[in-house]
C-alpha cells in the first residue's frame, strides 16, 4: 500500500469565508521574531558561529570561533531594533505576536517585560535559533519540552503557540503531539488557518510567511530598500482585501526581525504600510492567538471518514457500487497512491477512473454491459440498483407515457443489437427530451466512437454518484 502524506488539497476550490469579527475583510498578523541571544554562538555551547539572516553578505559559519561582527548585528536587534519597533507598535496600539526563542528571552529580561507590559502574545520559537533538519526526533522532542519549560519560567506562563522556523520534517507532528498549543505555524501552505489531525487530536495550524517577511532584506532575491518592502506588502494587502470584499476573507501574516526591519532605512517601509492598511475599513489587526480562538469557534474541525485512511474492505464497501456492479474497480483503486487530496469526491473519482481507463477492453465492456437499459424491463420490475433507480427517476424515466416507453424500448433494442452494450448516459445531465435526442444521435456512430462515448458517460455517472455522498 502506498499513501502520500502531503496535502495538496487544503480547503479545496471553495475555501471558507473566515468570517472575521466585525465583518473584517482581512486579518493582519504582525509577527516579531525574537532570536537575539538564541542564535548559534560559541558562548551558547554551539560548535560554530551564526550565519543566517544578517546584513553580512555571503556569511558562513565559523567553526570553533566567535564571529564578532555577526554577534554585533544580532545585538543591534536587541539593543536598538526591538525598542524602535516597540515604540512603533505601542504608539499605534497594534497587537503583536512574538516568536520568542526561549534562550533568547532568558537573556533579554527588559525586552520580555516590555512585551508583557504591551499585552503582546509571546509564543515559542523553539529552544535555540538553530537548524533542526538533521536533529533526531527524540532530541527534537526533548528540546521542545525544554523550550516549553524555560519559556514558562522566563515569561511566567507556558506558550500557547509555536513556530520553530528552521524546522525538521518531524516538527509539526512533534509539537502537535504535546497537546500544548492552540496553534502552530511551521507551514507556509495557505492563506487561512486549517485543522490537522495528529494522532487522536485536531491541531490548528496557522500558516506563516517567508515572502511578506523582512528576511528578504538578507536573502537573494530580496529587498534592498524600505520602499520595496512597502510595495510588496501593499500589493499583498490589496489582493487579499479585494478577496475579502468578494466574500472570501483571508489572513495576512507579516514576518519581522529586530535586527532587520529595526534598522532606520528599513522600518520606514513598514511604517508606510501600516498607515496604508489602517486607512482602510474592515481591517482586523490580531494576534495569532486571537485568530486561533476565532477560527476554533467559527470553523471547528470537521470529522469524516477519509478515503485515504480506509482499509481495503471498507474502501471497496464504500465505493464498490460507484461503477455499476463492478466493485473490482474500487478494490484495485485502493492500492493506488492515495493521500489527503483524495479525501473528496474529485479525489475518489480520479482514482476510480484511472482503474477503469487502464482496464482491458474486455473489462471495460463488462462495466458497460453491467448497466441496465434506460426505462427497460429491470426498471419496470423495480430491480435496478438504488443508484440507477434514483438517476432514472431524476429525468422522469420512471413516469413515461406508453408511447415514450415504446420508443425507449425500440431504441434500446436497436442500440444493443448494433453495439453489444446498452445505451449509457449520465441522466442527471439531461432531461427526458435531451436523452432521446442523444439516443438518436449516438445510435448512428461507429462502434469505436460509441464505445469511447459510453465509457465517458460511465465516468460521468460515477462522478455524480460520488458528489451525492458526504465526502
Amino acid at each position: 500500500m502506498t499513501r502520500y502524506p502531503r496535502d495538496m488539497r487544503g480547503h479545496g476550490p471553495t475555501p471558507p469565508d473566515a468570517n472575521w469579527p466585525g465583518g473584517a475583510r482581512i486579518a493582519i498578523s504582525l509577527v516579531l521574531n525574537y532570536e537575539e541571544g538564541g542564535e548559534n554562538c560559541i558562548l551558547h555551547g554551539d560548535t560554530a558561529s551564526e550565519a543566517f539572516l544578517s546584513d553580512i553578505n555571503g556569511a558562513g559559519m565559523w567553526p570553533g570561533q566567535r564571529h564578532w561582527n555577526m554577534e554585533s548585528i544580532y545585538e543591534y536587534g536587541a539593543r536598538a531594533g526591538f525598542w524602535r519597533l516597540h515604540r512603533l507598535f505601542t504608539g499605534l496600539h497594534l497587537p503583536v505576536t512574538i516568536f520568542g526563542v526561549a534562550t533568547a528571552l532568558a537573556r533579554n529580561p527588559e525586552q520580555v517585560a516590555a512585551m508583557k507590559s504591551a499585552g503582546w502574545e509571546v509564543a515559542s520559537h523553539g529552544l535555540k535559533w538553530v537548524e533542526h533538519k538533521d536533529m533526531p526526533a527524540a532530541e527534537e522532542r526533548a528540546q521542545i519540552a525544554e523550550a516549553i519549560r524555560l519559556h514558562a519560567e522566563v515569561v511566567g506562563e507556558p506558550p500557547r503557540g509555536w513556530y520553530t522556523g528552521r524546522c525538521s520534517v518531524n516538527t509539526v507532528h512533534l509539537t502537535a503531539e504535546t497537546g500544548q498549543f492552540d496553534w502552530i505555524s511551521d507551514t507556509y501552505d495557505d492563506d487561512l488557518p486549517y485543522w490537522k489531525r495528529v494522532g487522536n487530536r485536531d491541531q490548528l495550524v496557522i500558516p506563516y510567511t517567508l515572502e511578506a517577511n523582512d528576511m528578504r532584506f538578507a536573502t537573494a532575491p530580496g529587498y534592498i530598500e524600505g520602499e520595496q518592502f512597502f510595495t510588496y506588502l501593499k500589493d499583498s494587502f490589496d489582493t487579499l482585501y479585494a478577496e475579502g470584499l468578494a466574500g472570501a476573507a483571508k489572513m495576512f501574516s507579516i514576518g519581522l526581525h529586530n535586527r532587520l526591519i529595526g534598522r532606520p532605512g528599513k522600518i520606514a517601509g513598514l511604517k508606510r504600510f501600516l498607515d496604508y492598511a489602517r486607512g482602510h475599513e474592515g481591517v482586523w489587526f490580531a494576534t495569532r492567538g486571537e485568530i486561533a480562538a476565532h477560527w476554533a469557534a467559527t470553523h471547528p474541525p470537521r470529522h469524516f471518514e477519509r478515503p485515504s485512511e480506509m482499509s481495503r474492505p471498507r474502501f471497496t464497501e464504500a465505493f464498490g457500487s460507484i461503477y455499476e456492479h463492478s466493485a473490482w474497480i474500487a478494490d484495485r483503486a485502493w492500492a493506488l497512491e492515495l493521500g489527503p487530496a483524495h479525501d473528496c469526491a474529485e479525489g475518489v473519482a480520479s482514482v476510480l477512473a484511472r482503474i477503469f481507463r487502464s482496464a482491458s477492453p474486455e473489462e471495460r465492456l463488462g462495466v458497460l454491459t453491467a448497466h441496465p437499459d434506460l426505462a427497460g424491463k429491470l426498471a419496470q420490475a423495480k430491480r435496478l440498483t438504488a443508484e440507477s433507480t434514483a438517476e432514472q427517476a431524476s429525468a422522469g424515466l420512471d413516469a413515461l407515457t406508453d408511447d415514450e416507453r415504446t420508443e425507449f424500448q425500440r431504441l434500446n433494442a436497436q442500440y444493443v443489437e448494433k453495439f453489444g452494450f446498452p445505451f449509457i448516459v449520465a441522466v442527471k445531465d439531461h432531461t427526458k427530451a435531451t436523452i432521446l435526442d442523444a439516443f438518436h444521435r449516438r445510435i448512428g456512430q461507429d462502434r469505436d466512437t460509441e464505445f469511447a462515448e459510453a465509457c465517458r458517460q460511465v465516468e460521468r455517472i460515477a462522478w455524480h454518484r460520488l458528489n451525492a455522498m458526504d465526502l
